[in-house]
């Protein structure tokens, strides 16, 4: 018998087409795996197993069947984005328990391509730290389930890299989609601004949050995100030759980069060399001021997102991070800082195509009560884990994390890819160039 979990959307799509394999079949599959794992991964806050069956024969019976791009496909969406029927608690004791009336945009443009949405996936509350635990549940790595499977896209991310579901859907405010998928061996995209629906006002971090793909290979990926952006699904073309800059520097001060993820930037580039590419150790002219911009809109987005919520309901750590924004949040609504940001940049990006710079600095955290714990041990963990994602949200240009080579621990590695705006397909090409060449396991050993 055909074992789909752990196949590609891709691969699932297919066959449903086909009629190999009906979407019912594919659902009900990947829910045992969700069953027998997710108590040792706690990816999911929510299973919606009854209702994705339903959807499963729906899909099975819509007349435009035959050319659905994601056909049958199980998915899972991150609790910060509506589905309807389902209470969308952002990790949080202070958010209602009330079901939506909607779907959010992503999530109707993927039940438009055919997909079945089987659960919703934890986060930290209101989805402000690199490490997925709270109240409502601890996301695991399922190459390490003694580590965080990261933050905030964390549930979503160890899912996919579980096999219970081939794609999920995130999104990424200073790293939430690159962070867990750094640590969990998958591939994602950050879309630059504008080219994915997202929320609306202050929900959205001030416009730095994207959301995006997490997926097991880059064609999945591009998949996803051509549906996501309401694109034609992106076939695969070479770029040419491009001239790409390597940076195994940090953009914050004082924090360095483990020997693992810079080897890992180090092996990336020269397989690009290889593959024809123009390849230079360059550093972008980082701020010194960086340190102070990210922590500004970080801690405003927060304050944002908690000012309408019973502030007693709230971990001590969140409600610290949103005290500490409140001031800023006239200067993260102006944007002027992003387009100094931006303006500094531009003629790096004038010289050169792309980026590559090494995903994380290095392992994750240990899976661990962090939301019992101080503001400032959380804030130093994330930032020694995760110093180089959060300047492109404060660009709003578009950045992926790529798997490539692995830990001392046999966990997955990764690099970073970074392009000007309106180049994603571009670095989808370049990851799968890296893919190609140095292919590497899909999902996480469990049984």
């Amino acid at each position: 018998m055909t074992t789909w979990a752990g196949r590609t959307a891709a691969e699932i799509s297919a066959a449903v087409r086909e009629k190999r394999v009906t979407p019912r079949e594919v659902v009900a599959e990947h829910l045992d795996r969700i069953e027998r794992l997710d108590g040792r991964v706690g990816a999911f806050r929510t299973v919606r197993a009854e209702a994705a069956l339903t959807e499963a024969d729906e899909v099975a019976a819509r007349a435009d069947f035959a050319h659905l791009p994601l056909a049958g496909v199980p998915v899972a969406v991150k609790d910060n984005l509506a589905v309807r029927g389902e209470s969308t608690r952002v990790g949080s004791a202070a958010t209602p328990d009330t079901p939506a009336d909607r779907d959010h945009a992503t999530v109707a443009r993927l039940r438009a391509a055919g997909a079945v949405v089987v659960g919703l996936t934890n986060v930290p509350e209101l989805c402000v730290f690199g490490t997925t635990d709270g109240v409502l549940g601890t996301a695991r790595n399922p190459w390490d389930p003694t580590r965080s499977a990261g933050g905030s896209s964390g549930g979503s991310a160890a899912a996919v890299a579980a096999g219970m579901v081939p794609i999920a859907l995130g999104n990424d405010g200073m790293g939430s989609l690159r962070i867990p998928a750094a640590n969990c061996g998958l591939v994602t995209i950050k879309p630059g601004h504008g080219v994915v629906p997202k929320g609306a006002g202050d929900s959205d971090w001030f416009g730095l949050s994207e959301n995006g793909p997490l997926a097991t290979t880059v064609q999945d990926a591009r998949l996803m995100l051509s549906v996501l952006a309401g694109d034609e699904p992106a076939l695969r073309s070479e770029p040419g030759p491009l001239r790409i800059a390597v940076s195994l520097r940090s953009p914050l001060a004082g924090v360095t980069i483990s020997r693992p993820y810079t080897a890992a930037a180090r092996e990336a580039a020269g397989v690009l060399m290889k593959a024809g590419h123009q390849v230079r150790r360059a550093d972008p002219p980082y701020p010194m001021s960086l340190a102070m911009t990210s922590l500004a809109h970080w801690t405003a987005g927060t304050a944002a997102n908690a000012q309408h919520l019973d502030q007693r309901l709230l971990t001590r750590r969140t409600r610290v991070h949103a005290r500490l924004g409140r001031p800023f949040l006239g200067r993260a609504r102006s944007g002027s800082a992003r387009e100094q940001l931006r303006r500094r940049l531009e003629p790096f990006f004038a010289e050169y195509d792309a980026l590559l710079t090494p995903a994380l600095a290095r392992r994750s955290p240990k899976a661990a009560p962090w939301h019992e714990r101080g503001w400032l041990s959380n804030v130093l963990a994330n930032t020694n884990h995760s110093p180089l994602t959060p300047l492109w949200n404060l660009t709003g240009w578009p950045a992926m994390s790529v798997p490539c080579g692995t830990l001392p621990s046999g966990a997955p590695c990764a690099v970073q890819l970074v392009g000007r705006p309106g180049t994603e397909y571009q670095l989808l090409e370049l990851a799968e160039q890296l893919q190609d060449r140095n292919p590497w396991r899909r999902t996480a050993p469990m049984n």
